[in-house]
């Protein structure tokens, strides 16, 4: 039997100086390598042997001068984006679905992912808003009852780009270093990397509005509830239904269900639907959801909060939460990093008591500028930033992280029950 012997070559490109904003690079190059594989039949020196496994055939390029060579499953094609990582273990299928997460590639720390594949229960929306997944490691099988098709397929039928086999430690290193870096993903070898540098440096997620691509476009009615197989808190509710707008900036389903399963009656609207026409509706409350991107890039949004604060009770969540915090006279800043992930810890200032929280938002409400008679409720203990907001004269409530959690644990579920006890306040005091 013939020996066997194999051959590849790997390289990247790491720059002395990681932040392009400094000025020039020296780059160098480290390229590692071992022999040819060769069999009885051909060899594969002379291109007639099939490669019997997957080749670096795409490139991830950073704006620091980094290039990372991968494989990539999926769409192929040449994007660009702003590059965070998750630290969550599982919930990819709903990560990809979450609206909140377009312009950004999303590098999933846990290093294997794609076992369980995808199924028709866990999407957060009806499409896939991210620009790509980046991976260490996809899972070469499937082992969940739920499964319905591979991530792999999943990715390609949703015209999604994602790479793997490339160095997400290091990777995710750098982004906590440097903080999040914009990047480009290609397939294409007929680009050179000079051409994808130039791409990453030339574009830039701040002050774009992504919430108008990711709204719906007309009203609508939402009516689903948790399913039951899957609903972790019922023995709180008063069985009074209250009317709720949801103001969608990019809302994730399971939000919708969870305000459903506590009793309320939702009609979801546009980014851009009117207060006066919300308030023709007579809600007893309304929700600003979670959306993807920079909050002073949509002023419109903005002015709409102002236009309804005090009239009824308000509930901010992530993009909502900070909307309302410009809205109240505070200002929002971008974070190194962002928070993304479903084990955050956040106390809650009320009570003393610790939540570990599902997070995914890149800006944050600088409590510092926010006028008074206006709380910080809930502290992020990574790094004390601001999750939650209180203002009780005009009936406000928000936070910076996803009570529904999906994926995520339950921790922050009653924050649903302190809305309805808000709203069922103010109708018995009017």
């Amino acid at each position: 039997m013939a020996a066997t012997t194999m051959t590849t070559t790997l390289g990247f490109v790491l720059p002395t100086s990681l932040s392009p904003r400094r000025g020039g690079f020296r780059v160098s190059v480290i390229r590692c390598s071992a022999s040819p594989l060769t069999t009885s039949t051909g060899s594969a020196a002379s291109g007639i042997v099939e490669k019997p496994w997957s080749t670096y055939d795409a490139r991830l390029v950073l704006e620091d001068g980094s290039i990372w060579p991968a494989k990539s499953f999926g769409a192929p094609g040449t994007r660009v984006a702003e590059l965070v990582f998750n630290t969550s273990l599982t919930g990819y299928q709903e990560i990809l679905t979450d609206p909140s997460y377009a312009g950004q590639f999303v590098l999933m720390t846990n290093p294997q992912i794609g076992n369980t594949g995808v199924n028709l229960d866990d999407e957060e929306s009806e499409q896939c808003f991210l620009a790509g997944l980046v991976i260490r490691s996809l899972s070469i099988s499937t082992s969940n009852w739920r499964c319905t098709k591979t991530l792999a397929d999943y990715l390609t039928e949703r015209n999604l780009m994602g790479i793997y086999d490339l160095d997400t430690r290091a990777i995710t290193r750098r982004l906590r270093e440097e903080g999040s870096l914009n990047g480009v993903l290609s397939t294409e070898q007929s680009k050179t990397d000079e051409e994808l540098l130039h791409m990453s440096r030339s574009w830039d997620i701040v002050g774009i509005d992504l919430i108008s691509d990711v709204s719906c476009k007309s009203p609508y009615e939402w009516v689903d509830k948790t399913d039951p197989e899957w609903d972790f808190n019922t023995n709180t509710r008063d069985g009074k239904p209250y009317r709720v707008i949801a103001y969608d900036f990019g809302i994730k389903h399971n939000i919708l269900r969870r305000l459903s399963s506590y009793g309320c009656q939702i009609t979801v609207v546009p980014s851009t639907f009117p207060a006066s026409e919300a308030l023709k509706m007579n809600p007893d409350g309304i929700l600003f959801s979670n959306g993807p991107g920079d909050p002073s890039a949509v002023p419109y949004a903005v002015e709409t909060v102002k236009e309804l604060l005090g009239k009824v009770p308000v509930y901010g969540i992530c993009m909502g939460h900070q909307l309302l915090g410009q809205a109240l006279g505070g200002k929002t800043f971008k974070m190194k990093f962002g928070h993304h992930g479903g084990n955050h810890p956040v106390r809650n200032n009320r009570t003393g008591q610790v939540e570990i929280s599902a997070q995914n938002h890149n800006y944050a409400v600088d409590p510092a500028s926010l006028p008074g008679g206006v709380e910080v409720t809930h502290v992020n203990l990574n790094d004390g930033s601001c999750a939650g907001l209180s203002f009780p004269a005009m009936n406000v409530m928000s936070l910076q992280y996803h009570p529904e959690a999906s994926p995520g644990p339950h921790d922050s579920d009653n924050a649903f029950r302190e809305f309805i006890e808000l709203m069922k306040r103010s109708k018995q005091s009017s």
